[in-house]
């Protein structure tokens, strides 16, 4: 059985598209980044709570910020990018639901009125809409660099608050040279889905 994705976006998006280390001086404008967002809001996520942030981070005093928090072997790649998103979670995403959940906005009072809860539901679901983001930044002709090596702490501090949780950092740009490694091996079919 085939896909209805047409072969050459299943490979924009998946078979070609590889985490970017180096990148061209092109910059990446915020039109490409709206357009991004415009195309995977759409995505789904629990009672459609949304809880995904982004900054951006375009300016030299902020990358100089942001820099000392990488971990070493992350810092010059982030420097380099012409963009980088921090991608983070709003922990008070509840109070944004009877607009998002309209047919039922008790559910900001019935599921989520405990932030441990809600920090569990928001880490679950911002990371599903960090994976949509990293798809939307290559259905852009973009590639992306995800990295979870940075001090979390220290760039909630200089970038969030304390309803703001630091979920991972994306370098964005076209692919300079030498940007990424050879293609690493993927489990097989039969090591990963199992049927009862």
């Amino acid at each position: 059985m085939s896909l209805a994705l047409d072969p050459a976006a299943q490979d924009l998006l998946f078979r070609e598209a590889h985490t970017a280390n180096t990148f061209s001086g092109e910059p990446v404008t915020d039109e490409q980044i709206q357009a991004v967002y415009d195309l995977v809001k759409y995505a789904p996520t629990a009672f459609n709570q949304s809880p995904l942030r982004i900054v951006l981070i375009r300016s030299e005093e902020a990358r100089e910020r942001l820099a000392p928090l990488m971990a070493e072997g992350n810092r010059d790649k982030t420097v380099s990018a012409p963009l980088v998103a921090i991608l983070a979670t709003d922990n008070e995403f509840h109070e944004e639901l009877p607009e998002l959940f309209p047919h039922f906005p008790q559910a900001k009072d019935v599921f989520f009125t405990e932030r441990p809860v809600r920090e569990k539901s928001a880490a679950l679901n911002g990371s599903l809409q960090a994976g949509y983001f990293i798809l939307g930044i290559r259905a852009a002709g973009l590639a992306a660099g995800p990295m979870t090596g940075f001090d979390f702490a220290g760039v909630q501090k200089e970038f969030l608050d304390d309803d703001h949780t630091p979920l991972m950092i994306v370098n964005i740009g076209k692919p300079g040279e030498g940007a990424s490694y050879p293609r690493s091996p993927r489990l097989p079919y039969e090591q990963v889905v199992t049927t009862v």
